[in-house]
């Protein structure tokens, strides 16, 4: 008898026909790849901010989305004005979620050019303001595309930018900011002159004061300093400019209520159930109409209408078996009955009567006696007729042939 080895122990080997998994026996396409998530997630907004904190023009540019697609849109957008001028880094994040929702508008476009502008990446604004630019055909961002392509350090691209516009066509505002950026830009050329020469302008008045006016008052006198000329006189200006601004042109602002922004740490997702534009079953109230129309009130719909007390009772009506009977009519009964009329069968058939027992009429007069036509007026232009077709089977004349 053969002895058996010794059976092999479990972690020796694995089970009858399969061995060890390793990883290398692993093939390529079967290897999992990690992939590194560049997509940053968007801001979370503030449940206190609504579409309506937006403005109403900028809210109708977005009625070719979707309207859970728009309020949201109309939400990040809102959160970007509230937050440019203290968290522009917040602000543009704010910006890039409503890229990604809707990257084809003119006014994402628009907001996201000036938050990249504001958080220093001036080639993305320059970007997304000359898309703004060619799908709207606005010049109104065309002094941060200028700006922007000095912060790049291309001044002479700067000066590229404005060429073939027309300024005596832009607005008051983009006029001035233009004319102060181009003025950088001959600046960073060392184009001192043509500096001062952009900044002359109509709008350079001390007698007049725009919004842009202090900045550049200060501007011209920079300018000024470059060609060793005295500029303490427009920087005087500059200082007076904002004092006539902040009595004349000061917004008052009521606080109503501090919003909180929120964290994702702080933040519940709520329920689906719990979002009004999931609920396909929704009521709107329609509110009080203003029609000329007379109210209608229409009796319940339980079956209790009121009683017609000026209806008579269907019961009062007398019956029709009640009628008097007309006595003059005759009596049906009493009508002679109709003598039985005879069999049509014992009359003879016409087509067996013999032709020739009909009886000659001695009182027609002979044909041959009859004058002839000849003598009255004969026709002319008449057209023979040639012989005439047997008429047999189609009139009376026939019927005997």
């Amino acid at each position: 008898m053969e002895q058996r080895g010794k059976r092999p122990k479990p972690h020796e080997e694995g089970p009858i026909g399969r061995g060890e998994r390793t990883d290398k026996e692993r093939p390529e396409w079967q290897t999992r790849v990690q992939r590194v998530k560049t997509e940053e997630k968007s801001p979370l907004v503030p449940s206190e901010i609504t579409p309506e904190d937006l403005d109403f023009s900028v809210r109708v540019q977005l009625k070719t989305l979707t309207a859970e697609n728009a309020e949201m849109v109309a939400r990040h957008l809102a959160m970007v004005s509230l937050l440019i001028e203290d968290d522009p880094q917040l602000a543009h994040k704010h910006a890039l979620a409503a890229s990604r929702r809707a990257g084809r508008l003119a006014i994402v476009h628009e907001t996201l050019g000036i938050t990249a502008y504001a958080s220093g990446e001036f080639a993305l604004a320059i970007r997304e303001l000359l898309t703004h630019r060619r799908l709207s055909g606005s010049n109104d961002q065309l002094p941060l595309i200028v700006d922007s392509e000095r912060g790049l350090g291309r001044p002479e691209r700067a000066l590229e930018a404005v060429v073939g516009i027309d300024r005596s066509k832009l607005t008051t505002g983009v006029r001035i900011n233009l004319a102060i950026a181009l003025s950088g830009a001959r600046l960073d050329l060392g184009q001192a002159d043509l500096a001062l020469q952009e900044l002359e302008i109509p709008e350079l008045n001390p007698k007049r004061v725009f919004e842009q006016s202090p900045l550049l008052f200060r501007s011209y006198a920079e300018c000024l300093r470059e060609l060793e000329r005295d500029g303490d006189q427009w920087d005087q200006l500059a200082d007076r400019a904002e004092k006539a601004m902040a009595e004349h042109g000061e917004e008052v602002f009521e606080l109503f209520e501090e919003i909180k922004i929120p964290t994702s740490e702080e933040f519940e997702k709520k329920p689906r159930s719990d979002n009004p534009y999931s609920k396909p079953d929704r009521k709107f109230d329609r509110g009080d109409r203003k029609t000329d129309r007379p109210e209608r009130k229409y009796p319940p719909r339980d079956g209790a209408r009121p009683d017609r007390g000026d209806r008579p009772d269907r019961g009062s009506r007398p019956d029709r078996g009640s009628r008097p009977e007309r006595s003059d009519r005759p009596n049906r009964s009493e009508r002679p009955e109709r003598s039985e009329r005879p069999d049509r069968g014992a009359r003879p058939d016409r087509s067996e009567r013999p032709r020739g027992e009909r009886p000659e009429r001695s009182d027609r007069p002979d044909r041959s006696s009859r004058p002839e036509r000849s003598s009255g007026p004969q026709r002319t232009g008449r057209p023979d007729r040639g012989p005439r077709p047997d008429n047999k089977g189609r009139g009376p004349r026939g019927a005997g042939k």
